[in-house]
């Protein structure tokens, strides 16, 4: 059993062996070959042979009473047998046939059974017409004997508790072995025993065991007082219980989600009284309490590039009725203090003024395509300040048609006209001649009838460049954790270098995003995803899509993402696309979404580290020559995770992507957890089946994918973009057993602290693809807390 156990939980637990546990019913099946058992064949080259002509793996190297391994990890296949061959080469796993065992004096034993067990075993010569034995030993016989090389089955009674050994006497084949009870029958491999284990849960620190049948059970580390392993069998322990796992794969463990220790505060009285002071990425909040009558506040913060107190923009500074907030964007990673002078007759009553200290700020996760090669998406630096030229302009319901900004229109100096209203702001880019940076900070709730227009009558409002790939850098963000557009959405066009980030989009035109023609480096992150208007068709019940990209956009990066419940989440290229273009989907949480996560067309895509947490339709689907890199991301009760269009479990039906041609998908560290809708939960490998398959399987990430491997239908191969480092950025995914509690975080996917709107789906959404009735009224009755801002 491969332990992979993570360093920082290790002190939690000590890995104890104790004596032998008595089996009881078991059994081995050698004419079927696990997949993770291939895998783990293939890539331990210095421990197996392979034998092309005959699709074998023979041992190098000799054993002396050992469960057969490879690549580190003990096989499923012959999980609880121990082997000792002083010769190498003469085990030999025929895959999906027997295992071979060539030569004299090889023993297999079986270890601890009880007097009164039935061992059956079915074996044969490996050559025909050879009469061969078994040596036994604890068994009513003392040898079984076969001529018949397609198997033959033996059985005799075990007489003492104890091990039981099989012995060659010449080359054999083994079919399979089963162990049965006294006065049972047999039932297959022993059952695990699983009554303690507990829910899910990314708020808790949880040990992870993946059985043998690669379903995980979770338990609450507080309530286990230990782990041990005897052999091939675990047993997790609490003060008065005990469960048993026989032969499982994995066991490891996952933190706790992230949360945000806060600053220091000190409320004394007669001072303001804070209420909260965090940090977050790239920025820092205080909430505070009215002070008597006082409705005015000036904040200043201090820390990064502000050696002493400066105030931050009075915008900032909301109020919501008998509390205030205040947040400050665009900082650095550091430490940082706030504080809070309450304001009366036009002079700061300094007496009264509290402050928050030591409020730690991180940065933004900048990996993807996005990225690459490329500084400064938006108007912020990497470093999370403010670029020295960008102008900045804030967006409320009551400010969206009145809010002003100049913008170059000509090419000489003087040609500056002021233009008034957020879409007319915009439009004014289009002309092509500003070249200074804008940040629109987005203020509470804003709906489409308080804008002054929008430009797409399908999206709603439009960021569009004057021809394609034109360096735009905007910056469309969320102020706080309530900022939210209901009733439009967002169209980019011509566009590069744009940033959306921390803020909610509630039923949007059609799409939520959509990043249609000719677009480049754009950065699509923290942002929280709800149902659309209802179209025209079927399937489109819950909006049309929600992050749809398209018409050779390329070098995109959709990441730290919350989708609630979407129908179709993320188109992902058209036939008209010829290019890789470059696209990747990383740290997003995938809430009982249903399908395209992504659908992706011609593309090169890599999807890692993503939350897929009750999907009901699919995961990632690949058509029409595309290239996608599924790595190290968390499928729970997800419906088929990977679908090749026309081939593997796509083919079984009646097809999902309407008659397209297949592309690839190469699948490398990704997790399995809980059944869900159907069976379909675990995809089909190139391991059981070459041609049909839902993945292909790799090793290790850095295993290319051999150009002779190829869809199935459209004959295409994948592009192995991911191996080549002039075109793969620098990214450090984590295991995937860590994805639902890093996506769930503090930092984690959708807008700073989860947002102001909470919802928490039920199991029984783990397999609807319905809408949520429930869901969809509160989205429509959903109104801001806010009251205004505190301004002079």
């Amino acid at each position: 059993m491969k332990k992979n156990i993570l360093k920082t939980l290790l002190t939690l637990f000590a890995l104890l062996l104790f004596p032998g546990w008595a089996w009881a019913d078991a059994s081995w099946n050698f004419t079927s070959t696990p997949s993770t058992d291939v895998s783990a064949l293939k890539a331990d080259v210095a421990g197996w042979t392979y034998e092309t002509k005959n699709n074998r793996y023979a041992n190098k190297l000799a054993v002396a009473d050992a469960q057969l391994a490879a690549n580190g990890q003990t096989l499923t296949m012959t999980a609880g047998l121990y082997f000792t061959s002083t010769t190498a080469g003469n085990i030999r796993v025929d895959v999906n046939k027997r295992l071979g065992l060539n030569g004299s004096d090889i023993v297999v034993r079986i270890p601890n059974l009880t007097a009164g067990a039935t061992v059956k075993v079915n074996f044969g010569p490996s050559s025909k017409g050879k009469d061969r034995s078994l040596k036994l030993t604890n068994l009513s016989e003392t040898a079984f004997s076969s001529s018949s090389n397609t198997g033959a089955d033996c059985s005799a009674t075990v007489t003492a508790d104890g091990d039981v050994t099989l012995t060659t006497t010449g080359g054999v084949y083994l079919f399979s072995i089963s162990v049965t009870e006294k006065g049972g029958t047999s039932t297959g491999t022993k059952a695990d025993v699983s009554d303690h284990a507990v829910a899910f849960d990314s708020q808790a620190n949880q040990a992870l065991v993946t059985n043998s049948n690669s379903s995980l059970k979770y338990y609450n580390t507080a309530d286990i007082t230990k782990i041990a392993v005897d052999k091939d069998t675990l047993y997790v322990r609490g003060t008065d219980w005990q469960d048993v796992y026989y032969t499982p794969k994995n066991v490891s463990f996952a933190k706790a989600s992230g949360n945000s220790t806060g600053g220091k505060i000190s409320n004394e009285d007669g001072k303001v009284e804070i209420t909260e002071a965090k940090g977050w990425l790239e920025s820092a909040y205080v909430k505070f309490k009215k002070l008597g009558d006082c409705t005015l506040y000036h904040v200043y913060i201090k820390g990064g590039d502000f050696a002493s107190y400066t105030r931050i923009d009075s915008m900032l500074v909301r109020s919501y009725g008998d509390t205030y907030r205040a947040d400050m964007v665009g900082l650095k990673a550091g430490n940082y203090d706030m504080k809070v002078v309450p304001v009366s007759k036009g002079k700061e009553l300094e007496t009264n003024a509290n402050e928050a200290t030591a409020m730690t700020v991180l940065n933004y996760d900048r990996s993807g395509f996005a990225h690459l090669d490329n500084a400064g998406v938006g108007a912020y630096n990497d470093d999370g300040s403010l670029k020295s030229d960008a102008r900045v302009i804030y967006v409320t319901a009551q400010t969206a048609k009145t809010v002003t900004c100049e913008v170059k229109t000509g090419s000489k100096a003087t040609n500056v006209t002021t233009f008034t209203g957020l879409q007319s702001i915009l439009d004014a880019y289009q002309k092509g001649y500003e070249t200074r940076p804008l940040d629109v900070r987005f203020i509470g709730l804003v709906e489409k009838a308080d804008l002054d227009a929008v430009s797409s009558s399908s999206e709603g409002l439009q960021i569009k460049g004057k021809k394609a790939y034109s360096n735009l850098f905007i910056t469309l963000e969320g102020i706080g954790d309530d900022a939210t557009l209901r009733g439009f959405g967002l169209l980019l066009r011509n566009a590069a270098n744009v940033e959306l980030r921390n803020f909610a989009i509630m039923r949007c035109m059609d799409d939520c995003v959509s990043i249609d023609t000719d677009n480049k480096f754009i950065w699509v992150h923290h942002l929280d995803f709800f149902y659309g208007q209802k179209g025209s068709d079927a399937d489109q019940v819950k909006g049309d899509g929600t992050t749809d990209i398209k018409g050779d956009s390329q070098y995109i990066t959709v990441a730290y993402n919350h989708y609630f419940d979407s129908g179709k989440s993320s188109l992902c290229g058209m036939t008209s696309e010829s290019e890789p273009n470059y696209i990747d989907y990383h740290h997003n949480w995938f809430d009982h979404s249903d399908s395209r996560h992504p659908r992706v067309r011609t593309m090169s895509v890599h999807v890692w580290n993503n939350y897929y947490d009750g999907c009901a339709k699919y995961g990632v689907g690949a058509t029409s020559g595309s290239s996608v890199f599924v790595e190290s991301n968390y499928f729970r009760a997800t419906k088929d995770p990977m679908l090749i269009s026309q081939q593997g479990t796509d083919a079984k039906g009646g097809g999902t992507f309407s008659g397209e041609t297949g592309g690839m998908i190469k699948s490398y560290g990704n997790v399995y957890a809980d059944k869900g809708l159907s069976s379909n939960f675990t995809p089909i490998t190139q391991h059981e089946s070459a041609a049909s398959f839902d993945c292909y399987e790799v090793a290790s990430r850095d295993e290319q994918v051999p150009g002779s491997v190829k869809a199935l239908v459209g004959g295409t191969a994948y592009d192995n973009f991911d191996t080549n480092s002039t075109l793969m950025y620098t990214y450090k995914p984590a295991a995937a057993t860590q994805v639902p509690a890093e996506v769930t975080g503090w930092t984690g996917a959708g807008r700073l602290g989860k947002g102001d709107f909470k919802w928490t789906f039920s199991a029984s959404d783990d397999s609807s693809y319905t809408i949520n009735a429930a869901l969809s009224t509160a989205i429509d009755s959903y109104q801001s807390k806010m009251v205004g801002i505190s301004a002079e």
